[in-house]
């Protein structure tokens, strides 16, 4: 894996490189062909503008490649979406409080990243656009055979690949189901969803006001914890305990149903390599889990929040829309009011009954997902592959998008070996207890490596 931000922040103070060396190679990986379809703009002038500011290294980021998911405004850019709906809209007056954060910490904007149109998708598809491939960050490799891509993971795809690749140090992205973690896990770096609260979504074009979260992918955990306090405008602090202090938890209902191989092997193998190393695993049935089916059954929070802000577009441009997302937007025009607000009092009390079950314990680990990448093939545009590409993506975003219900928190770790298909290990808890999975995730990260 390529050096991390702060590793190569550290051989910037140490007058090994400078800024604007390191922002020339990110931009060379950037119009490469490992980030084909990974950004809707590159940005070399705003890159090495920042790279030259005096002062500039005495700063968090130090200059050093960011890259921003086309959802988010920046000041005098189009914030379009991942759509050619909105891209002749004008341009943003301002920063996003996510855009001025990372931009006052002394983050270099290498450009705005592709993404699954308005974000509905776990899958990354872009028929407009194109579909960036996804890549190992471990291996420094294409995931897979290079002769057959495999799909990034969405909605962040151009993020998660520009992170995977050397473009960008921090991937900045969403995640309403699961738009951070899922692209992390199949490209090989880390993802960590906040708690919703924690950061700001202004700015942000929502998908869902119920469940959207702003947060990032890095390729390390210490860069995780960095991305984040910078978000979040806190310090995250230092872990107090070893290993064997956390008592953590594997949900034996839901997540691990229809493991294929390749995740099933990580996963067994990872959980094994913890309780080597010290770690107490307990497995707990959380059969609560369970219920998120049957309250989810008249359609969710996405399609009726989205079409509640589509509705007028969707009159219009319907035709231009991906039809794959218009027609989960569109599923929300046959949402009753009184069944919202009917979800919206059950997931309160499904949280109630979540967060007493978790009660004693520090973490639940899962697979972040239950399926390793398909090929893009198999799910590229086309109403022949529609049906193979509404299973991929229920599937991706099962594990990860239950926490988002829960208006939880979780981070995921690459936990494959090379050689194998990128495999995410997510470990996850209630709303508020970041700082643990943060904690936590720094010394699970090791031994994963290790192993």
């Amino acid at each position: 894996m390529k050096a991390d931000l702060i590793a190569t922040r550290q051989a910037i103070l140490a007058g090994q490189t400078h800024p604007q060396a390191v922002a020339h190679t990110c931009l060379t990986v950037a119009q490469s062909t490992a980030c084909l379809h990974a950004f809707r703009q590159i940005t070399p002038e705003s890159l090495l503008q920042t790279a030259e500011l005096p002062g500039i290294t005495g700063q968090a980021l130090a200059g050093l490649a960011v890259s921003v998911k086309d959802l988010f405004d920046v000041q005098g850019q189009t914030t379009a979406a991942g759509s050619v709906v909105l891209q002749d809209h004008p341009p943003a007056k301002q920063d996003a409080p996510a855009v001025a954060r990372l931009r006052a910490a002394g983050a270099g904007f290498i450009g705005r990243t592709n993404m699954t149109e308005f974000a509905f998708s776990g899958v990354g598809i872009n028929p407009h656009l194109g579909t960036p491939a996804a890549w190992d960050a471990l291996t420094d490799h294409p995931a897979g055979d290079a002769s057959a891509p495999r799909i990034p993971g969405g909605s962040s795809s151009g993020a998660a690949v520009s992170v995977a690749t050397g473009a960008a140090f921090i991937g900045l992205g969403s995640d309403t189901g699961g738009s951070i973690r899922i692209p992390a896990a199949l490209n090989g770096i880390v993802g960590f969803k906040n708690t919703a609260r924690r950061v700001p979504t202004q700015g942000a074009l929502p998908l869902s006001s119920t469940l959207d979260t702003v947060c990032a992918m890095t390729r390390t955990v210490r860069d995780t914890v960095l991305a984040h306090e910078i978000l979040s405008g806190r310090k995250v602090p230092q872990a107090r305990k070893p290993l064997s202090g956390y008592r953590l938890a594997v949900a034996q209902s839901l997540m691990q149903d229809g493991m294929d191989n390749g995740v099933s092997r990580a996963f067994e193998r990872s959980l094994q390599a913890l309780r080597t190393a010290g770690a107490h695993i307990q497995d707990i049935p959380l059969t609560e889990l369970l219920d998120i089916g049957p309250m989810m059954a008249t359609g969710g929070f996405s399609p009726a929040e989205s079409f509640a802000w589509h509705r007028d577009l969707l009159a219009k441009h319907a035709d231009q829309y991906d039809p794959r997302v218009a027609q989960r937007i569109q599923r929300g025009a046959q949402m009753p009011a009184h069944d919202y607000i009917h979800l919206l009092s059950a997931r309160t009390r499904w949280i109630t009954r979540m967060e007493t079950a978790l009660q004693g314990y520090d973490a639940i680990l899962s697979p972040t997902t239950p399926i390793t990448g398909p090929g893009l093939s198999q799910v590229a545009p086309g109403p022949e592959r529609d049906a193979e590409f509404f299973r991929v993506n229920a599937l991706l975003l099962r594990n990860p998008s239950a926490i988002n219900t829960l208006d939880g928190c979780a981070i995921t770790l690459p936990c494959h070996a090379p050689g194998e298909l990128p495999v995410g290990l997510m470990a996850w808890h209630a709303a508020m207890h970041d700082d643990t999975l943060l904690q936590l995730a720094l010394l699970l990260e090791p031994i994963l490596q290790r192993h």
